[in-house]
């Protein structure tokens, strides 16, 4: 098992090939934030954790750059300190710095691990030009377990892609919470649990680690739907919440 260290939010720490990775950095106290789309997000919790008392940070997954319940203000003076941050390509243009962009499919190498960006849609099909790019990962390595996070993502089709690349998964670092907004009538803009416990399952993952559902006002489903969910689908002993 891959010790997982959840932060809140979209925000998970862990090692893994002797690197030391950090997932959307979100480390400001609660409070509210204009969206690029017109809509207000509000953060109601704190980080579980500081950036002081995780030491060593060798590299951030953003899955995206553009919202604040995935990046905030905390989090981007976070990144100067980061050696390489791997973003989306526009991502990486707006943050500059230290800033490297994988499109889909794309791979680069960091120590022993082989990282990959893998596709990510933010809500229905076409939603690009209103909640922006973003991607997910897959972590490998010789003698490695493969690891996914998943970033933003609300389709099972895209889970399905990257499923027949890589699965079985070792580890599966879902971001979930149904988020809805006023945007695309409701639809979702991420994962719902019922969809979390089916990727859970297209990707065979051995392990299951739930972000992104907790802390977060426009997160419509938290820890008791999630719980409900891989119970029914006969995943519950394989999660992490």
């Amino acid at each position: 098992m891959i010790s997982v260290k959840v932060l809140g939010g979209p925000t998970a720490f862990f090692e893994y090939g002797g690197l030391r990775f950090l997932t959307d950095p979100t480390f400001d106290e609660p409070r509210s934030y204009p969206s690029p789309s017109g809509t207000t997000l509000v953060k109601l919790a704190p980080a579980a954790a500081q950036p002081s008392e995780l030491g060593r940070i060798d590299a951030v997954l953003l899955s995206h750059d553009e919202h604040a319940d995935n990046l905030d203000d905390s989090g981007r003076a976070l990144l100067a300190d980061v050696p390489l941050t791997l973003t989306t390509p526009s991502g990486a243009e707006r943050l500059g710095g230290t800033a490297r962009g994988l499109a889909p499919w794309e791979s680069t190498r960091l120590g022993a691990v082989t990282i990959t960006g893998v596709p990510a849609r933010h809500g229905p099909e076409g939603c690009e030009p209103i909640t922006g790019d973003v991607t997910g990962f897959v972590l490998t390595g010789d003698g490695l377990p493969t690891v996914y996070v998943s970033g933003d993502n609300a389709s099972l089709e895209i889970v399905e892609e990257i499923a027949a690349r890589f699965a079985p998964i070792h580890t599966a670092i879902l971001f979930a919470g149904a988020v809805r907004t006023g945007l695309f009538d409701g639809a979702l803009l991420t994962l719902d649990s019922e969809q979390a416990a089916e990727a859970a399952r297209v990707l065979a993952a051995e392990q299951v680690v739930l972000v992104h559902f907790d802390s977060w006002a426009h997160f419509t489903e938290g820890h008791d739907p999630l719980v409900k969910a891989f119970t029914t689908a006969g995943l519950l002993d394989r999660v992490q919440l």
